[in-house]
C-alpha cells in the first residue's frame, strides 16, 4: 500500500475513534447538567440520580472488557455498531422514565453498555496504528473529541435548560422572604430549600415551571440520542482493522539503540499479563485519579451552584471551558508526552513520568476549585487546569501499558485493566461525593475527597517498573 493510503488509514482510525470519544464522553459530560433538573422534577435526592451515574460506570466496566475480547478478534466494526444501538436507545428511552428502576435500566444498563463499547476500542485501536513517538500526538487528537462534546454538547442542553431553570427560580424567588436583600448564593440556598416543600411545590405557578424543566430536560436527553446514532454510524464507516490486515507496520516506532535487538511483540495471556505489577501498578494510578476525576464531572457545577452561589448558566458556562480548553489541550499535551518520550529514549520511562505530571495537575486544580468562594477567577484558571489534567492521565495509561505489553494482546488485557478501574473508581467517586453531600450538606467536601485521591495517584505513578518480563 503506498504512504498516501496508509497515512489516510490511519487517521481514519483517529476519525472513528474521535466519534467515540465524542460519543462516551457526551454521556458524562451532559449528565451533569441534566442531574440537578432530573432531580428536581422526579423528587429524587442527589445520590438517587447519582446511582444511575454509578450504575451505568459500573456496566461500563464489565462492556468494557468485552469489547476489548471483540476488539482483538473482529476488528473496531462489530463494537461501534453495537454502541450506536445502546447508546441511541440509552438516552431515547431514559427521556420517557417515570420510575427510579425504570431510570437505573435505561440510563444504567443501556447507557453503560454502550460507553463500555467505546473507551478501549477507540484507545487500543489508535495504539494498534501509533506507537512510541507518534502515539500520543494521534491520541491527543482522537481524545479531543471528548471536550469537544463537553463543550458543543453543553451548548446544546444548556439554553433551554437555563430558560426553564430561570422560569422556576422567579416562580420561588417572591415566596422568599426578604430575598430582595439575600446575595446570588443565599438567593440560591433560599430557593433549594423552597423547591423541598410540597405546599410550595403545589402551587399553580411552580408547578408550571416544574413541568416546563422537566419537559426540557426530556426533549434534551431524545436530542442527545441522536447525534449518538449518527456519530456512532459514521465511526462505523470509517473504522480500520489493525495495521498488519493490511500489510503495514504500525507509525512512530522509536529506533533501538545500537547493538540492542528492537523488542518483539509478545502474545500475553491475561494471566501472565496480570501476574506483573506493572498492569496493578498502572490499574491503581488509574483507579484513585478517576475516583478523583469522576467526582469533579458528576459534582461540579452543583458546588460551584449550591456551595458558591453561582447560577445555573454561569456555572454551566464555567463548566464549559473545561471542553473549550481541552480541544486544544489534548493534542499540545499529546505532543509533550511524545517529546519527553523522545528525550528519555524509553516510551515507558516518558510515559511514567506524565503519569506523575498528571494526578498533580488534578491536586493544583482542586485547591483552586476550593478558593472559588474567593472570585471567580480561581474557578476559571481550575478549569484549564483540569483540562491539562484530562489531556494527560487517561491516554497516557494507556501509552503506558502498551509500551509495556505491546500492541498484540493489548485490546483483552486493557479492557480488564478498564473493568477493574471504571466499575470501582468512577463508582466510588461519584457515588461519595453524593454522599458527602447529602451527609454534610456541602459539596466542599466532595473537593477534598478528590484532591486526597489525585495526591494518592501520584504516589502509585512513583512506583510502576519500566518493564515486565515475558518467558515466552
Amino acid at each position: 500500500m503506498e504512504e498516501k493510503n496508509a497515512r489516510f488509514y490511519g487517521w481514519s482510525v483517529v476519525f472513528a475513534s474521535w466519534l467515540a470519544v465524542f460519543c462516551l464522553f457526551g454521556y458524562r459530560a451532559t449528565f451533569a447538567i441534566l442531574k440537578g433538573p432530573m432531580a428536581v422534577t422526579l423528587g429524587w435526592t442527589t445520590a438517587e440520580v447519582t446511582l444511575g451515574y454509578s450504575l451505568m460506570m459500573v456496566v461500563y466496566a464489565v462492556a468494557a472488557y468485552f469489547s476489548g475480547m471483540i476488539l482483538d478478534k473482529w476488528g473496531t466494526k462489530p463494537v461501534y455498531a453495537v454502541a450506536a444501538v445502546f447508546g441511541a436507545l440509552g438516552f431515547v428511552l431514559t427521556a420517557r422514565i417515570d420510575s427510579h428502576l425504570a431510570y437505573l435500566f435505561t440510563f444504567g444498563l443501556l447507557g453503560g453498555i454502550a460507553t463500555g463499547m467505546l473507551w478501549v476500542t477507540s484507545t487500543v485501536s489508535v495504539r494498534k496504528w501509533y506507537i512510541g513517538k507518534s502515539y500520543a500526538t494521534m491520541w491527543g487528537f482522537a481524545f479531543a473529541g471528548g471536550p469537544m462534546a463537553q463543550f458543543v454538547l453543553a451548548q446544546v442542553v444548556k439554553p433551554t435548560l437555563s430558560a426553564s431553570q430561570a422560569k422556576l427560580d422567579g416562580a420561588i424567588r417572591p415566596l422568599v422572604e426578604g430575598g430582595a436583600a439575600l446575595a446570588p448564593k443565599q438567593m440560591a440556598l433560599a430557593v433549594a430549600a423552597k423547591l423541598k416543600d410540597p405546599a410550595v411545590l403545589a402551587l399553580p405557578d411552580v408547578k408550571s415551571a416544574l413541568q416546563g424543566l422537566e419537559h426540557a430536560w426530556r426533549y434534551q436527553m431524545t436530542i442527545l440520542g441522536v447525534i449518538v446514532l449518527i456519530a456512532l454510524v459514521v465511526a462505523v464507516l470509517v473504522a480500520k482493522q489493525s495495521p498488519e490486515r493490511y500489510g503495514l507496520k504500525p507509525f512512530g516506532a522509536i529506533p533501538a539503540a545500537p547493538g540492542i535487538a528492537a523488542a518483539a511483540e509478545v502474545d500475553w495471556t491475561v494471566g501472565e499479563a496480570f501476574s506483573k505489577y506493572a498492569i496493578w501498578g498502572g490499574i491503581l494510578t488509574f483507579l484513585t485519579s478517576m475516583m478523583g476525576e469522576f467526582l469533579i464531572w458528576t459534582q461540579v457545577v452543583s458546588y460551584w451552584t449550591q456551595d458558591v452561589g453561582y447560577n445555573l448558566k454561569k456555572a454551566t458556562n464555567i463548566y464549559a471551558l473545561i471542553g473549550l480548553v481541552g480541544i486544544f489541550s489534548m493534542p499540545i499535551m499529546g505532543k509533550v508526552a511524545d517529546l519527553v518520550v523522545q528525550k528519555v529514549g524509553l516510551e515507558a520511562k516518558g510515559r511514567k513520568i506524565m503519569l506523575l505530571v498528571g494526578p498533580a495537575t488534578g491536586v493544583i486544580a482542586c485547591l483552586l476549585l476550593l478558593a472559588s468562594p474567593s472570585g471567580d477567577i480561581f474557578a476559571y484558571i481550575a478549569c484549564v487546569i483540569f483540562a491539562i489534567y484530562w489531556a494527560i492521565v487517561p491516554g497516557g495509561v494507556v501509552g503506558y501499558t502498551g509500551a509495556i505489553y505491546g500492541r498484540k494482546t493489548l485490546g483483552k488485557i486493557w479492557g480488564l485493566a478498564t473493568m477493574i478501574v471504571m466499575g470501582i473508581g468512577p463508582f466510588l467517586g461519584s457515588y461519595i461525593g453524593g454522599w458527602l453531600k447529602d451527609f454534610s450538606g456541602k459539596y466542599t467536601y466532595s473537593i477534598w475527597f478528590a484532591l486526597c485521591a489525585f495526591a494518592v495517584s501520584i504516589l502509585l505513578a512513583s512506583t510502576l517498573p519500566l518493564r515486565a518480563e515475558n518467558r515466552k
